[in-house]
């Protein structure tokens, strides 16, 4: 093996050994101390009851089982498949949620190793998201926002894989199956499925190949999913993509006042609607009329809802005192907060001094740009500091887009998708996880401007 390749693999070994350690730690303390709560509660007892053979179903006090999609069934699949081989304890869940995170600290390594990058680039990138505060200290939480953006991480990298060869087709393949497990764990997802495919071509202006590596991408991704919307069809008489709660989402984001979760307030002609899929339709059908009827109202929350989820995520700190109070109290989660948000700033702050500084066309707007953002980061309401990093990546002009490390333009993409799925439903902090990995990835991948050459598959 040559010099260069062993230290590459010497380099992404690193990375996913620090990565691996640290969630591995985590999972120690944690293990006995943190029991799953909120909606991990139900997540883990949706697995519990998949790995016994029992299907996504729920048992419900009187006895009575009925077949369920409130919740989307990725993630407690996935758990179900850990729990079935190494027994069903929530510390098992944990692990898993530690290989999974590890392994996309690997593949933020393999996003940010252009050939023309210098070793340092790939080794940041790997290590920010292998180290992250916000995404480490999560691991311990049986929820599907950590795990949903590791998925998505993971199909930006074979993306990757596909713009480098010239036969690209299996890692397209990989990369949309990849979209829709992330999808199965977090609807949005699919989303991000055809962006995957659009910046896999490194031609400027090759328009129609990009079409066609989009509609590929997101047709892999949504024969992914595909059987278990027949599913929903069949059993819950809704042909639902993934999980019937749309209607309930969209109607707490009409009717919060804060711009995250509210309790939800019924409508008196859904209080008697007792099918799940029913239910979730006749909430999505109050929403549409009660922001048809006050549009200015439902957009003036936008502010609101897209603060709590981009200014402070605060997920792990919210779900290890939620879990047990006594083991992680007010103290450490004033402190675990302070130490993601000072993390995830100074990130931000350096994704939009490396977009400013960049190499490429409207060099003095994208300065402009980055000055407000970096001042608009340090204040307390620093989300209008990500919509800038986006509006920077933008003006870095088509060819870098086309033809540079697909990390940057991903990274706008998965910002820009996140904070409008928050605008037309609600925002929180934990939602924001989904940007995480990406914003860590930029100052580390906006050094090299042209596409690495073609290799054999």
């Amino acid at each position: 093996m040559a010099d260069g390749a062993r230290r590459r693999r010497g380099d992404l070994l690193a990375v996913l050994g620090v990565a691996l350690a640290a969630r591995l730690a985590v999972v120690v303390w944690a293990w006995s101390r943190f029991p799953p709560v909120e909606d991990g509660h139900y997540y883990n007892v949706l697995a519990q009851r998949m790995a016994q053979g029992l299907g996504y179903t729920w048992l419900w006090p009187d006895g009575a089982v009925t077949y369920a999609a409130h919740y989307p069934v990725g993630y407690p699949a996935l758990v179900a498949v850990a729990y079935r081989v190494l027994g069903a304890a929530p510390g098992i869940a944990m692990l898993l949620n530690a290989a999974i995170g590890a392994a996309a600290a690997g593949a933020a390594w393999w996003l940010a190793s252009e050939e023309a990058a210098p070793r340092w680039r790939p080794l940041g990138a790997g290590l920010a998201v292998a180290l992250h505060p916000a995404l480490v200290a999560y691991t311990p939480a049986l929820m599907t926002e950590g795990v949903a953006a590791a998925l998505v991480v993971l199909a930006a990298a074979a993306a990757v894989q596909a713009r480098r060869r010239t036969r690209p087709w299996r890692w397209l393949v990989a990369a949309g199956v990849l979209a829709g497990i992330a999808t199965l764990v977090r609807p949005q997802s699919i989303l991000l499925a055809p962006v995957l495919g659009v910046f896999t071509v490194t031609v400027e202006g090759a328009w129609r190949a990009r079409a066609i590596r989009a509609a590929f991408v997101s047709a892999v991704a949504l024969a992914c999913v595909a059987p278990w919307t027949a599913r929903n069809c069949v059993h819950m008489h809704r042909c639902a993509l993934v999980s019937v709660n749309g209607g309930w989402n969209l109607l707490i984001g009409a009717q919060t006042t804060t711009g995250s979760w509210d309790e939800l307030r019924v409508p008196p002609e859904c209080a008697t609607v007792w099918d799940e899929a029913g239910k979730d339709a006749c909430f999505e059908h109050a929403a549409r009329e009660a922001i048809a009827a006050a549009p200015g109202a439902w957009l003036a929350r936008t502010p609101a809802k897209l603060a709590v989820t981009f200014d402070y995520f605060g997920a792990a700190p919210w779900y290890l005192h939620a879990s047990d109070a006594a083991a992680f109290g007010d103290d450490a989660k004033v402190a675990l907060g302070a130490v993601e948000t000072i993390a995830s700033r100074l990130l931000l702050v350096a994704a939009l001094v490396a977009c400013a500084l960049a190499s490429g066309p409207y060099t003095g707007a994208r300065r402009v740009l980055g000055a407000a953002g970096v001042l608009t980061a340090f204040l307390r309401h620093g989300w209008p500091a990500y919509l800038v990093l986006v509006a920077a990546a933008a003006l870095l002009g088509r060819r870098a887009w086309a033809r540079g490390p697909l990390a940057v333009p991903f990274a706008a993409c998965v910002i820009a998708l996140t904070a409008l799925v928050h605008a037309v439903f609600f925002g929180a902090g934990r939602y924001g996880l989904a940007v995480v990995p990406f914003v860590a990835l930029v100052p580390f991948a906006t050094g090299a401007t042209e596409a690495a050459p073609s290799r054999p598959s």
